[in-house]
């Protein structure tokens, strides 16, 4: 698996394997954006508040949180896929459940059963590509789960834009007596049944293998996958790092001596947080909202949130292709520069927001001036923060506590993304100039987080990265 000269035949197996991998990635983007263009009918239908409307949006990110949680520990003890096959169970039965729904609480309910679903995805994915990629592609193959991400996200959207369109509106009746904001969310039952059919032809990850004492089917997996490699050499190089951090385990696993928690545990759930806290959300959640609230019709702000979908599918191409190349580190520093200047950029368009037959709107170039700035924050995020932060959290624990370790950053970036996701109508409903201006903050933050403290794992085996962490990390930052 460390090789680096492992023949085209065997990286192409691999790549397959880690793009099936990242299809829970598409549910995922799926399943969380697909609210974007039901969000102003179910607040009319249902009669919502503000504050109850941001709830129900976010409510999903509250399973998330605990999927999220749950995933490490269950992916530990029955391995990586039997974990997928749950989360696609769980968005089956959600994408059901939320285009019938009958009341907001009943919303609510099975958009949290589908936030198990989206939370275990988010784990299993990043976990299950790193631990099967060689060290050469890891990068790359890593950032296929955020592709996956905005692939899903896309799709979602427009799905979104074509049943508005055919029903003549979010709110309109389509077929069988259904009105189009239910068809968004029974759209997902087509990829959950996908992504179950996908994890039953998936082998096992090697290091789940190895961690269980099961050899002989690490040993068969090499013959397919890596038959160049020394399969003995690797294993014993899995079994070394796991048995080196089986001290630790016993002790607590995550435990450390920083506030309840080992530092690199900390490093992932500070990467985490930010990568939420500049508002990335706050766009496929509510971009139809937004672009509606400052003037837009709704066939236009669907179409307008298609099309940053797309930009931001573009642009993980660009992240993926440099991150085994430029390296980790700068192009999350890039990322934040761009983000930062362009959610200030933002905030200062919306201060211009007038009101036109007492309707808010941006005069003059500061529509499209808003809008430009909106796709250069997504291009900045999607080819930095976006993939980047997945492909560090796949390659910086060490390997008896990563999926437990994983699944505690990727449940704080559902703390988080739920805390902005449920707080943006309401700061928008007081002010879309101190909403961007904090988001915009946050991502100023993002860049000295970088800056000071992670260092950069380009080129680096899964257990040499891990070390980056614990020892030496200034003269590691310095590289």
């Amino acid at each position: 698996m460390s090789s680096t000269t492992a023949r085209p035949g065997t990286n192409l197996k691999v790549i397959a394997l880690a793009v099936a991998g990242a299809v829970g990635g598409f549910l995922f983007g799926f399943d969380s954006s697909v609210v974007n263009g039901a969000v102003d009918p179910i607040q009319t239908q249902f009669g919502l508040s503000e504050s109850l409307t941001g709830f129900a949006v976010a409510s999903a990110l509250i399973g998330c949180a605990v999927g999220a949680y749950v995933a490490g520990r269950l992916a530990d003890w029955k391995g990586r896929i039997p974990a997928m096959l749950v989360g696609a169970i769980l968005f089956f039965v959600s994408a059901v459940g939320t285009g019938l729904a009958f009341n907001v609480w009943d919303l609510i309910a099975w958009r949290l059963v589908g936030g198990l679903g989206i939370g275990i995805a988010s784990v299993i994915a990043p976990a299950y590509i790193a631990e099967i990629s060689p060290k050469n592609l890891r990068g790359r193959l890593g950032s296929l789960q955020q592709l996956a991400i905005t692939i899903g996200i896309f799709a979602a959207l427009l799905s979104d834009t074509l049943f508005a369109g055919w029903a003549g509106g979010a709110g309109q009746e389509l077929w069988l007596g259904l009105e189009a904001w239910r068809w968004m969310f029974l759209a997902g039952i087509l990829p959950a049944v996908v992504y179950g059919l996908i994890a039953l032809k998936l082998p096992e990850s090697p290091r789940f293998l190895v961690l269980k004492g099961r050899d002989d089917e690490v040993r068969g997996i090499f013959a397919r996958l890596w038959p160049n490699d020394d399969v003995e050499r690797a294993i014993r190089d899995m079994r070394s790092g796991i048995e080196n951090d089986a001290h630790g385990s016993k002790k607590g696993a995550l435990r450390g001596d920083r506030f309840g928690l080992k530092p690199i545990v900390w490093v992932g759930i500070i990467l985490s947080v930010f990568q939420q806290f500049v508002g990335i959300n706050v766009i496929f959640y509510y971009s139809t909202t937004l672009w509606k609230s400052v003037g837009f019709e709704e066939s236009d702000s669907l179409t307008i949130s298609v099309a940053t979908a797309v930009t931001n599918i573009a642009v993980t191409f660009v992240a993926i292709a440099l991150v085994d190349r430029v390296g980790r580190r700068p192009i999350l520093l890039f990322g934040s520069v761009g983000m930062t200047a362009a959610l200030a950029t933002m905030a200062i368009s919306f201060s211009q927001s007038v009101q036109v037959d007492g309707e808010p709107s941006l005069p003059g170039a500061w529509g499209p001036i808003a809008l430009v700035a909106a796709n250069v924050f997504v291009v900045s995020f999607g080819a930095s923060w976006g993939p980047v932060v997945w492909v560090l959290l796949g390659e910086i624990f060490p390997s008896r506590i990563r999926a437990r370790a994983l699944g505690v950053a990727a449940a704080a970036q559902w703390i988080a993304n739920f805390a902005i996701t449920v707080s943006f109508p309401p700061l928008a409903s007081v002010s879309l100039v101190l909403t961007y201006g904090l988001y915009a903050l946050f991502a100023g933050l993002s860049f000295a987080f970088v800056f000071k403290v992670v260092p950069e794992t380009n080129g680096l085996s899964l257990e040499e990265a891990e070390t980056l962490f614990t020892k030496k990390p200034k003269a590691a930052a310095a590289r």
